[in-house]
């Protein structure tokens, strides 16, 4: 029965595994089309290099790009390895989403997890390699976070079985995330833009904060900007002093390198903070903001 597969941690970790493959190979072909403006629907797959059918048995989720070590069977075109990770970290994180289902009440939990991690996902596969964010995906997004916050006000830390005031809780809780998360984030923006005299943060991670505050609150949206902004600079910061020191880097193709003053997609960054306060750090965090607020409730009620 179903209440007996769900009993079984390997077996929702075998289905998280399987159902994310799936999806993540439907991300891929949303990552791929959509920012060129065709339809994710069709035409069926095809090759990029010699617009060949891709069959099947060559287009299965993860196995495929690792049997042909990606490489297209049909020519000498090159998979690109964004394919191979977008649908081996959708199944990672939706086994892990399914691993932590013991219980079939929170399908509304789990429902949302989904849809977040899958946004995120193809959100960084997309503005990794062509820095823009597509509104369909952040202010798409955030829409859907304010939905879910009223269908499934769980979302939240509301009962699994709302009343319906707990539901325009969760709609008010996502609401005020949105508005909260994006504007710290374009205020931050604006006043670097001021003080470097250029653009400093595109309009796409304001609205992507929107969809992380939809879903998270505002305790969400507060540690993924500054949580990516630490991130980046983890991992920017080594590689630029790398090119700027070692000396591998030549004037021809300095411009293909990451460097002091170049332009980088912020939203990657972002994402990797979403999905890690989502699924791992999200309790931690809330009890950090609910402790700060305690003590400055306190320290005010004594004043």
């Amino acid at each position: 029965s179903v209440m007996e597969f769900f009993t079984d941690s390997t077996l929702r970790i075998i289905l998280g595994l399987v159902v994310g493959a799936i999806v993540g190979s439907f991300l891929n072909v949303c990552a791929t089309r959509i920012p060129q403006g065709f339809s994710i629907i069709l035409p069926g797959s095809a090759c990029p290099k010699c617009k060949k059918p891709i069959r099947w048995i060559n287009n299965l989720p993860i196995i495929s790009w690792l049997y042909q070590v990606g490489k297209a069977r049909c020519c000498d075109f090159k998979i690109p390895f964004r394919y191979f990770w977008v649908e081996l970290f959708t199944a990672l994180f939706f086994g892990y989403l399914l691993f932590g289902m013991d219980d079939l009440r929170n399908w509304g939990l789990l429902i949302c997890g989904m849809v977040f991690v899958s946004f995120f996902i193809v959100i960084i596969a997309i503005d990794s390699e062509t820095m823009t964010i597509p509104d369909r995906f952040s202010i798409g997004g955030a829409l859907t976070g304010l939905i879910f916050s009223f269908c499934f006000p769980e979302l939240h830390g509301f009962s699994i079985e709302p009343i319906f005031i707990e539901r325009l809780s969760g709609l008010f809780t996502g609401m005020t995330g949105l508005l909260i998360s994006s504007a710290i984030l374009y205020w931050i923006g604006a006043i670097a833009e001021r003080l470097m005299r250029r653009e400093a943060l595109g309009q796409g991670d304001v609205k992507l904060l929107g969809l992380v505050g939809a879903f998270c609150g505002w305790q969400g949206g507060l540690f993924v900007i500054f949580g990516g902004a630490l991130i980046g600079t983890a991992l920017l910061i080594p590689v630029m002093v790398w090119n700027k020191f070692s000396g591998s880097v030549d004037g021809s193709d300095l411009e293909d390198h990451i460097g002091w003053g170049m332009e980088v997609p912020f939203g990657p960054f972002l994402g990797i903070a979403a999905l890690a306060y989502f699924l791992v750090l999200q309790d931690f965090v809330d009890s950090w903001f609910d402790g700060i607020i305690s003590n400055f409730m306190l320290i005010f009620s004594n004043i």
